[in-house]
Formats: C-alpha cells, structure tokens, sequence
C-alpha cells in the first residue's frame, strides 16, 4: 500500500466528518466543503496552512509526536485513530509500529507448541490465535468447534474476512452481519496502517476488494478500530444463539498475532448453549487445541 496515498486520504476523510460547529467554529456562507477547510484544521492545531496542507498530501514523515497529537485533536480522533495517524507517520520513517519487525512471510505460520497448550487449556471458553491479516491460526478444542462454518472441510489456511464477505454462510452465523463487517474492516484498516508494506495484507484487500463491493466500500472510508473486548452475538449452526463476552490478548512474542477468547455470562443461556457445544465437541473431535497454519 502507497503510504502517501494512505495519509492522504485517511487525513481527508477525517477532515471531511468535522463540521465547524462541532469544531467551535462559525460556518460562514458559500462553503464547498463538507467539513472543514484545510486552512481551518491548520488553525485548531495551531500549524501553518502551508504544513498541514504538507501532511494532508502525505508527507507525515518527521512530524513530531506533538505536531500529530494537535492534529489528532483538531480533527476529533479517536483513541484507535489517533493510534493509527501516529502508525502512519511510523510507517513513513521506516520504524515499526512495536519497535520490532513483523513476519513479512505470505504463508501463515503455525502457533508455538507452548501457545497450543496454553489454549488447550482453556476448557470453558473459546479461545483461538489469529494474525494481523485475519487467518485463523490456531484454537482450543471448543474453538475449533465453535468456528466450524469458518474452517470447513480445510484446504487453505480459514480467514475471517474472507468467510465474512464471501462466504454466503457468514450472514447465518453473524446475525448482526453490517456491524461486523464494520469491525472486520476497521480492524483491518488498523493493522494495515501498523505495517503498510505487507505484501500478503495488500495480496488479501485486493482480493476483498475485487470480490466485495461492501468490503470495497467499506475499505475506502477509512475507519479504524482497536478491537479490545465487547460482546458479539452468533448463530451456531448446532446450538444456536450465542451472546458471548471477548476479550484481546496482543501477543508480545510474535507481533501482529492475538489471542481471543470468548466466554458465555455464567448461569446464561448461551453458557448453557456453549456446555451443549463443548459436549458435542468432545463427541467429534481429539481433545487437543490444533494448529491450522
């Protein structure tokens, strides 16, 4: 991806969602921009026009951490947007975002045998390791189970953003299927800023893109998000219904790479649902947290 290009447009997009009233600023008549004008957001981080105009055509290499945060409030960035300009401007000096190179390898790579056992000791939740580009790595027993729709009869290595915009199944199993398109994308957006020369990253947004005119949509809005924790509701295609809590876990020993792990509120009925699910995994599957990579 052409870091320039990526500054750029995210800078405008940003740009574009500010309106001068909610910046503090009067309108004024005959405007022909939606948001606000360069020279405005150059005023509100308190640079020159020259400068910011500077940034906004993609040259973000060398701005101060100080520069970036008075651009990041001028615009009203959030946390995961504010995280991604300063990614960015990384990028743009050659220095990665963890202070440590990333794995640039197209082919995924399986998760560490001490990582297997670590998830296959989670026994009441799913838990499961993906990386930066959404490839499922590797999961516990009740994940495999879980993400059986996602996995299917094998082959390549299963990818969440590929099930999500172009397997016809992903409707089913998200119900909320728009809100996790956003997350998929946004998500994706994030690590793509982290890492903006990744030749697989690149190899699968042009693929989406080609495939999905909402992954397309959706990628050219820019939006990031850090993923964290939340809750997210599914539908299984052996027990139905669950509303389960995630949480993030970022992987210091392998950068890029997460652990999630799901879980059901005790005593409720999706934690009555995930018990029937952890059974009929143990029916069918070796009780072992398997490598997918």
């Amino acid at each position: 991806m052409d870091n320039r290009a990526e500054v750029r447009e995210f800078l405008m997009t940003r740009r574009a969602r500010v309106t001068p009233e909610a910046a503090g600023m009067t309108a004024g008549p005959n405007r022909r921009v939606a948001g606000l004008r360069r020279g405005e957001v150059a005023i509100l981080a308190g640079v020159s026009v020259e400068y910011y105009a500077k940034l906004e055509r993609g040259s973000i290499g060398g701005a101060s951490g100080s520069v970036l945060d008075a651009v990041a409030r001028a615009l009203q960035l959030d946390d995961a947007e504010r995280a991604h300009l300063f990614d960015l401007a990384r990028a743009a000096d050659g220095i990665p975002a963890s202070g440590r190179p990333r794995r640039r390898s197209g082919k995924p790579t399986a998760a560490r045998p001490s990582l297997q056992w670590a998830l296959a000791s989670i026994t009441d939740g799913i838990a499961f390791v993906r990386d930066q580009r959404q490839n499922l790595l590797s999961l516990n027993e009740l994940g495999r189970a879980f993400y059986s729709p996602v996995i299917g009869d094998g082959g390549r290595t299963p990818n969440l953003a590929r099930f999500q915009f172009l397997d016809p199944a992903a409707r089913e199993f998200y119900p909320d299927w728009d809100r996790f398109a956003d997350m998929c994308v946004a998500v994706m957006r994030a690590e793509a800023g982290r890492d903006p020369h990744d030749p697989a990253m690149q190899e699968l947004v042009g693929e989406l893109s080609t495939q999905s005119e909402t992954f397309r949509r959706l990628w050219a809005a820019h939006d990031v998000r850090i993923h964290g924790s939340g809750t997210k509701r599914f539908h299984h295609p052996v027990v139905g219904e669950l509303i389960l809590a995630y949480e993030e876990l970022a992987l210091t020993a392998e950068p890029g790479h997460v652990m999630l792990i799901y879980t059901a509120e005790p005593g409720s009925p999706s934690a009555e649902r995930l018990a029937l699910l952890a059974s009929w995994a143990a029916a069918h599957r070796p009780q072992v947290s398997t490598p997918l990579a």
